[in-house]
């Protein structure tokens, strides 16, 4: 029986979604599945996921939270885990973290698989000739890839690897979970229509641009306007209250804080609109929630899931995110037009990302891997994509 692995940093509700697609995928041909977390927690991330009662093992390498553990240590717990499980296959999410390094490893001393699971596009940060060679040399070691979708291959082609060695179907959620049969029964917490944003208030998450674009909305609508939710926290939450206040919008602009998922589902239920402004995102699978639950978007063209997600005047528009007047005429004509019909035809496009792709596109990259050594899959080049 093929036993194939799946290493994160530590799991959250979306991870855990495309694992039970996993499970079920490889239940029906035979496969054995695990799960692998570094650690329980992690400072980026503060979800809260229910891992009781899961139909495959979860294994938690560190108890405590992963910036409290020493590297040494954290590698030791890797590669003792590793040996007990002894997966045919491992697919590692990213190669950033010297944790997935360790696992990546492993796979190269005991002659197993490994898959690199990657969110990464070409234009996520400044890129270094010396460190895109190093790249290169890394990712020899991997069998095969799974990606976000078209932006991420290219980026993977760029460095060497065969098209017909990445599949897609790596950032998508549970849709089921966010569907407006689910939730439209839940109450509003707001009680006006509004546009909704969810984000860490980081400075790549644009929300000053955001706000700056909401202020000339509301001053060409007036009372008619939609108001602004901004869910999350973060370092700029002092800055952005203040904004507010100088805009002079705290009627209209609503900052509920950091939301867990079943917390969130209300502002899904009940908004108009979704509004993602990053400056850069590697993918923003916030968009996928807010289409699953419905919501026509207004989207950056810099995040990552842009080209693979929307679908120009059919689901939301793409804007650029320095342009705060741009996004102000988009709400504009968002409040004047259908965003009814084009919230049906964004739950239509999502319906393909779903934990199955990401299971079909893994368990596609596992059977490619198990096939051939590695040195004769970055032997091979061209071919014909199988994503």
């Amino acid at each position: 029986m093929t036993h194939i692995a799946v290493l994160f940093t530590n799991y959250g509700p979306y991870h855990l979604a495309r694992l039970e697609g996993l499970y079920h995928h490889c239940h029906q041909i035979g496969w054995q599945v695990s799960a692998i977390e570094l650690a329980r927690s992690d400072t980026d991330y503060a979800w809260q996921a229910n891992v009781e009662n899961l139909p495959y093992p979860l294994i938690t390498l560190c108890p405590q939270s992963l910036p409290s553990v020493k590297l040494s240590e954290l590698i030791a717990q890797i590669y003792q885990g590793l040996n007990r499980l002894r997966p045919d296959v491992l697919a590692i999410a990213g190669y950033a973290h010297p944790g997935m390094l360790a696992a990546l490893s492993w796979t190269v001393s005991h002659r197993k698989a490994a898959i690199l699971i990657s969110a990464t596009k070409e234009d996520d940060a400044a890129r270094q000739t010396w460190q895109e060679w190093i790249k290169r040399g890394l990712l020899t070691q991997y069998r095969a890839a799974l990606v976000g979708g078209q932006p991420q291959k290219r980026y993977l082609m760029r460095l060497g690897v065969p098209e017909e060695r990445i599949f897609t179907g790596y950032n998508v959620v549970g849709n089921a979970t966010f569907h407006p049969d689910q939730i439209r029964s839940l109450p509003n917490p707001i009680g006006q229509p509004f546009f909704l944003s969810v984000n860490r208030f980081v400075p790549k998450k644009n929300l000053f641009r955001l706000l700056t674009a909401y202020a000339n909305y509301w001053n060409q609508v007036g009372d008619p306007s939609w108001h602004l939710v901004l869910c999350g926290d973060g370092a700029q939450r002092s800055e952005i209250e203040q904004q507010i206040q100088a805009l002079n919008l705290t009627a209209q602009v609503h900052l509920p804080g950091f939301l867990q998922q079943e917390a969130l589902l209300p502002y899904y239920a009940h908004a108009q609109c979704f509004i993602h402004a990053s400056l850069q995102e590697q993918w923003g699978l916030v968009v996928n929630e807010a289409m699953a639950a419905g919501l026509p978007v207004l989207l950056s063209r810099t995040c990552g899931c842009y080209e693979d997600l929307l679908v120009e005047g059919t689901n939301g528009w793409g804007f650029d995110p320095l342009d705060s007047e741009q996004l102000t005429q988009l709400m504009l004509r968002m409040t004047q037009g259908d965003p009814r019909s084009m919230g049906q035809a964004a739950l239509a496009h999502i319906q393909k990302f779903s934990p199955d792709y990401f299971a079909q596109g893994l368990v596609g990259a596992a059977q490619i891997s198990l096939c051939r050594s590695t040195k004769d899959v970055f032997q091979t080049a061209g071919g014909g994509s199988t994503s």
